[in-house]
C-alpha cells in the first residue's frame, strides 16, 4: 500500500528541503571509487540529494520514484545545476525499467520499508537482477522504536506491518525490519557490512527514529 497523494503533497510543499541528509555522502564516494563504479541508481531518489550530488561528481546517475512532484524536483535541480540524469516516475515494487545486469551500484535511503514484505521481496529479486554480478549495494532502513500504550495513533496492518495514522507520513506503511530480517532477505548478496547508525527523529510521529540499519553488499 503506498499513498502517492500523500508524498506528492509532501514534495509539493516542501520542495528540496524534504531531502535526505547526505550523511553517507562521503563513504558512498569512497566505496564508489573503490569498485569502480559509474552507473548508479538512486531507488526512491525523492526530491535529487544524492542524484544531484553524484551527478556533480560525474557519475552516470538514474533516479526511480512514484511520487511526480519528488521527480519534478529532481529533474529542476539537476537542470539548475548544469547536470544529467535519467530519473523515471513509477513504483519500486514492480518490475524495475532497468535491463539485467544494469547498474553498478544501487543506493536506497530510508524507502524499501514502504510496503509489505511480500513486496519488498518481489523488490529485492529485482535488485539481484539489475544489478551487475559484484554490483554495489547500499541501503538504510529505520529501526523502530514503538511505544504500546500509544498504538492507538497508528494502524496494524499485519505483525510486522503499520499504518501512520496522523503526522507527516499519515497513511504512509512501514514495514519493521530487524538485523536478522535483513539478513534472511538479502542472504542472496554478500553482505560487506550491516550495522545500526544514529540518524534524525521524526517529531510529528509517535515512532521516533534516532536510528537506523544500514546495510552495504555486492551482488553473487
Amino acid at each position: 500500500m503506498q499513498n502517492v497523494k500523500r508524498w506528492n503533497a509532501i514534495y509539493k510543499q516542501k520542495g528540496r528541503t524534504y531531502v535526505s541528509s547526505l550523511e553517507y555522502f562521503n563513504e558512498i564516494l569512497t566505496l564508489f571509487q573503490t569498485y569502480s563504479v559509474k552507473k548508479v541508481l538512486d531507488l526512491g531518489c525523492g526530491s535529487g540529494g544524492y542524484v544531484v550530488s553524484l551527478a556533480k561528481n560525474g557519475y552516470e546517475v538514474y533516479g526511480l520514484d512514484f511520487s511526480k512532484e519528488a521527480i519534478e524536483v529532481a529533474k529542476s535541480w539537476l537542470k539548475d545545476n548544469g547536470n544529467k540524469g535519467n530519473l523515471k516516475l513509477g513504483s519500486i515494487y514492480k518490475k524495475l525499467p532497468y535491463g539485467d545486469n544494469f547498474f553498478d551500484a544501487v543506493i536506497s535511503f530510508r524507502v524499501i520499508h514502504h510496503a509489505t514484505i511480500e513486496d519488498i521481496r518481489k523488490l529485492i529479486k529485482e535488485l539481484e537482477r539489475i544489478l551487475k554480478p559484484q554490483g554495489l549495494l547500499f541501503i538504510t532502513v529505520p529501526k523502530w522504536r514503538m511505544p504500546r500504550k500509544k498504538m492507538g495513533n497508528f494502524r496494524m496492518f499485519d505483525s510486522r506491518t503499520f499504518i501512520f495514522k496522523e503526522g507527516d507520513q499519515k497513511d504512509v506503511m512501514h514495514y519493521l525490519f530487524n538485523k536478522k530480517l535483513l539478513k534472511n532477505e538479502f542472504k542472496n548478496f554478500h553482505i560487506n557490512t550491516l550495522r545500526i547508525n544514529n540518524g534524525y527523529s521524526t517529531k510529528d510521529n509517535l515512532a521516533k527514529t534516532e536510528q537506523y540499519y544500514c546495510l552495504i553488499g555486492k551482488n553473487k
